[in-house]
């Protein structure tokens, strides 16, 4: 079947995050055997792709430059192998996420690689509330918000998980890359930019990891323009310290992308035109 965008269409919360549910647990086995786990197991040493570009521009806002003995919340962790790079590059880890099977995953990977972590399993929209604690640093990294429909509460989530003076890092898909047409053979617009409050719903029986056919196919993304996601952290009581724009993406959003050093790219002169991935570094005041 592939993928068939069904276009924007209202849908109560209780009834997307009930969908978006089932799809994230069936993608889980396929994503243990897509992920390479056993790089984590045989190598000690080994941290994600992701962590490793993350912590180059996270660390320069780090005391010391460093995670190390820094109290980390992860949201949105899936099969934890951002969280156990984190717990590797020196962070005591707490991992959250509302998939029980990923869950499960995570925590038998910080078995087997003897890598002391905490898992929760709890929306990231209550995520505070489940957790019951503060950290020093709050990390979501690729693929996150696009699943929530309230940023607002989102960035009060992250707020109540900071100490005063505590570090928020993410980073995402780029939402004028999310509004490209994925199959087209120039770069053009095809979905929202801006949000209305209605969903983008999609049916698809592939995921972006691994081989395998999704049987839960249906799932509800929310398109969040880069003016709301500053300004929803700034009025949670957040100061923004940086905020980039990148070419390269962990992911291959399009086929036409390329692959390059750290993940995938448009060709030739196209890479100039579009972003492909946004961070934003902040720190609660």
């Amino acid at each position: 079947m592939g993928e068939e965008w069904r276009g924007s269409v209202p849908v109560e919360w209780e009834e997307a995050r009930s969908a978006n549910l089932a799809n994230w647990e069936d993608r889980v086995g396929i994503h243990e055997r897509g992920y390479d786990l056993d790089r984590f197991r045989s190598d000690p040493h080994h941290l994600s792709d992701v962590v490793r570009h993350d912590l180059a521009a996270m660390t320069p806002f780090l005391p010391g430059g460093a995670l190390t003995g820094l109290q980390l919340c992860h949201l949105q962790c899936h099969l934890g192998t951002d969280t156990v790079s984190l717990a590797r590059a020196g962070a005591e880890v707490t991992g959250l996420d509302f998939s029980p099977a990923a869950l499960a995953v995570a925590a038998r990977l910080a078995e087997e690689t003897g890598t002391p972590a905490r898992w929760v399993e709890s929306d990231v929209l209550d995520a505070a509330a489940a957790i019951g604690r503060t950290f020093d640093v709050v990390y979501t990294s690729i693929g996150a918000i696009c699943w929530l429909s309230d940023l607002r509460r989102w960035a009060e989530q992250v707020a109540a998980l900071l100490r005063p003076g505590g570090l928020f890092y993410l980073r995402d898909g780029h939402p004028v890359l999310l509004a490209l047409d994925e199959d087209a053979e120039q770069l053009t617009l095809r979905y929202r930019y801006f949000g209305d409050g209605t969903a983008e719903q999609w049916d698809s029986d592939v995921t972006y990891a691994g081989e395998g056919r999704l049987t839960a196919t249906r799932s509800y993304e929310w398109p969040h323009p880069l003016s709301e996601v500053v300004t929803v952290l700034l009025e949670a009581g957040l100061e923004l310290l940086a905020l980039r724009e990148d070419t390269v993406l962990p992911w291959q959003f399009s086929p036409r992308m390329v692959e390059v050093e750290g993940g995938w790219a448009w060709p030739g002169e196209q890479r100039a035109l579009v972003p492909c991935t946004f961070t934003v570094v902040a720190r609660r005041r």
